[in-house]
């Protein structure tokens, strides 16, 4: 099974580097409604997520599904344009793929960003924040299943998960931007049904000051592939306890209205690291 995943990351690394030459250090992805910070991307190259061997394609609203290589500023990224989700009806390897693939290619640094609801009352809709650690509340984990050697060790560490460095760097470049960013822990469901007011008190009592439906598979792969990780969640409803219902079109507003400050703050803070 182990060179059976292997082999399949090997072919899809093969493809790629057929088509780009340069090597990624910094990977983005991004979220819903947030995917046009890759048209930022200089002298992009685009690949479908169809075209690559073993990649999966995004069924979501505002996930484009595909990889764009390029620059910003001086450093070479590659963005996921859209995302895979568990909900989707994939597997937690499926939605992991991508990470292990930049991994391969060489990415250092994983930019991860996602809608998200505010669980912490002093939040509001529009604000952006950086994720200082996860609660994974699906029970699962995309480790699960013969360990990939070449990726990384078999019971990969979780402590420090956000990288310190990165956080105390988009923290500084949103002073200098005066964006208001905010700070906290990030909880993962599985979805695709939105959290009870139950659900979201006790994520609350939790610790937890945002909730969503992805993110933690992909960090969780990063790590285990040493990929240092900086998470930003765009907070577009308040989670629970409201007279509205939540809804996947608010989600999309209210990202489209957050992307210029998303997008200069992401824009700013790839060129500190």
């Amino acid at each position: 099974m182990e060179d059976l995943v292997t082999d399949k990351l090997m072919d899809a690394v093969k493809y790629i580097r057929g088509i780009v030459e340069e090597k990624p250090t910094v990977g983005i992805i991004l979220g819903s409604g947030l995917g046009g910070l890759a048209y930022e991307i200089q002298n992009p190259i685009e690949i479908a997520y169809s075209d690559i061997p073993f990649f999966k394609t995004s069924t979501v609203p505002g996930h484009e599904g595909k990889l764009i290589f390029g620059k910003i500023y001086d450093k070479n990224v590659v963005a996921m344009q859209g995302r895979l989700h568990y909900y989707e009806g994939y597997s937690m390897q499926d939605i992991v793929f991508p990470i292990r693939v930049f991994a391969l290619l060489g990415v250092e640094t994983l930019i991860v960003t996602n809608a998200a609801g505010g669980i912490n009352p002093k939040f509001k809709p529009g604000d952006l924040m950086v994720i200082t650690d996860h609660i994974n509340m699906s029970g699962n984990s995309p480790l699960i299943g013969p360990n990939v050697e070449i990726i990384g060790p078999r019971f990969p560490s979780m402590r420090k998960i956000y990288s310190p460095k990165c956080i105390e760097t988009i923290k500084e470049v949103a002073a200098k931007l005066k964006i208001n960013l905010q700070e906290g822990i990030y909880a993962y469901m599985p979805g695709p049904q939105y959290e009870t007011d139950a659900e979201v008190k006790m994520l609350e009592i939790l610790g937890a000051s945002a909730v969503g439906m992805s993110t933690v598979p992909e960090v969780i792969a990063a790590a285990h592939s040493s990929i240092a990780v900086l998470g930003v969640s765009c907070i577009t409803n308040m989670a629970g306890g409201g007279e509205e219902s939540p809804s996947h079109a608010e989600v999309l507003d209210v990202a489209s209205k957050a992307e210029e400050d998303f997008t200069s703050l992401i824009l700013d803070t790839i060129n500190e690291l």
